[in-house]
């Protein structure tokens, strides 16, 4: 519900029977004072994502957003929110819109209720506030069936699909079905690798929300440790990073989104993975392991196998491996498939792309002249050009 204080603006309602009502908010808080009802949505989305949930946005926008940038399109059916996606308006003389998570997401969607997905798509669609010639919104790592994708269907302006990161899935089944999927040789050096790891007296635990926050440390300082020698990602070394992965994932992890198992071999805290969880799918997201288990153990079939083992008991179908081409992802086969980058342009043609248009009839028209008034020149010219 908009608060006196907040900057919404309430677009007018559309006729018929159910009432459909849209709505921006503005505020900066406006994720936070909406975050029952959004998560209420995420359950009846069944395209959405751990990146789409309240505490996933929210965490972001407080460490990454720009005040003042934020913008929230809500549509309601007879007061239900159906549909809902969080933005970001872009700096720079032409503005528009992106998506909220940057580099940090692995998908972007919104989110549209499935009893009415359709009609919430294009309530969504006609509210998007691309009003100007110039406006446009982007949105990155877009799965091939998210629910924007219904949106992106019904945009009335200029539409751009891009391929965008390449992400890779495996069955949600257990380990012994999985090595089916290798050869022979590989799959038994894969068998010798795991007895290995079985043998070896490591302890796997998952965390409690309370404990979140310390695994994550671990996590982290274990991650640059391994990585020391290749460079770790500018960002994961971030005071800004550290928070939102500790605030978003305590909250995911207190609502079954998300595990943090710690492996300890000894006593001592030897490795952490992140695994992102939802109805679809689980994900592998954020690991760290101390430089030295390498040289006794299988690192990739360590954590891998607890990722499985939490996805198989959830009853999860699928594991995703995420965007990236890593060798020890390549080892199990994984199926493919590419994330798209969408463009959401203005409504009729844009200046740019009406220039390209006239360039392009000014060229068939100079060779239309060429060939019926002077086939000669057009012949010296391809001859110079072959030249």
């Amino acid at each position: 519900m908009t608060t006196p204080a907040a900057s919404a603006t309430a677009l007018p309602a559309r006729t018929g029977s159910p009432c459909w009502t849209t709505e921006l908010r503005r505020e900066d808080d406006a994720l936070d004072t909406l975050a029952e009802e959004w998560d209420g949505l995420v359950t009846r989305c069944r395209t959405a994502t751990f990146f789409q949930t309240a505490a996933w946005q929210r965490s972001w926008w407080r460490q990454y957003g720009r005040p003042g940038e934020l913008l929230v399109l809500l549509v309601r059916r007879d007061g239900r929110l159906v549909g809902a996606g969080a933005f970001q308006r872009r700096g720079g003389p032409f503005g528009g819109l992106t998506g909220l998570g940057d580099g940090l997401i692995d998908f972007t969607d919104v989110l549209l209720d499935d009893s009415c997905a359709d009609r919430a798509a294009a309530e969504f669609a006609a509210a998007l506030p691309l009003t100007r010639p110039w406006h446009s919104l982007e949105l990155r790592e877009v799965h091939p069936e998210a629910a924007v994708q219904r949106v992106f269907e019904r945009w009335p302006g200029r539409r751009i699909r891009l391929a965008d990161s390449l992400c890779q899935y495996l069955p949600g089944v257990p380990m012994d079905e999985l090595l089916k999927r290798l050869k022979g040789k590989t799959a038994q050096r894969n068998r010798v690798k795991l007895r290995k790891i079985a043998e070896s007296g490591i302890e796997v635990c998952s965390t409690p929300p309370e404990e979140v926050p310390e695994a994550l440390a671990g996590l982290l300082r274990l991650h640059f440790l391994q990585w020391r020698e290749r460079g770790v990602t500018p960002e994961h070394r971030t005071e800004r990073f550290a928070r939102h992965l500790a605030d978003s994932t305590t909250a995911l992890v207190a609502t079954g989104r998300a595990a943090v198992h710690q492996f300890r071999l000894d006593g001592e805290l030897v490795a952490v993975n992140l695994m992102l969880l939802c109805p679809s799918f689980s994900g592998l997201y954020l690991y760290g392991a101390h430089p030295d288990l390498r040289e006794r153990l299988d690192i990739a079939g360590l954590l891998f196998g607890a990722a499985l083992d939490e996805t198989v008991a959830a009853g999860i179908p699928v594991i995703g491996l995420l965007r990236g081409q890593e060798p020890y992802k390549q080892r199990w086969r994984p199926d493919r498939l590419t994330n798209q980058r969408l463009l959401f342009g203005p409504r009729g043609p844009a200046p740019a792309a009406a220039a390209r248009a006239g360039t392009v009839r000014a060229r068939r028209a100079a060779v239309r002249v060429l060939d019926t008034r002077a086939p000669g020149l057009k012949r010296a010219l391809g001859a110079r050009r072959r030249g």
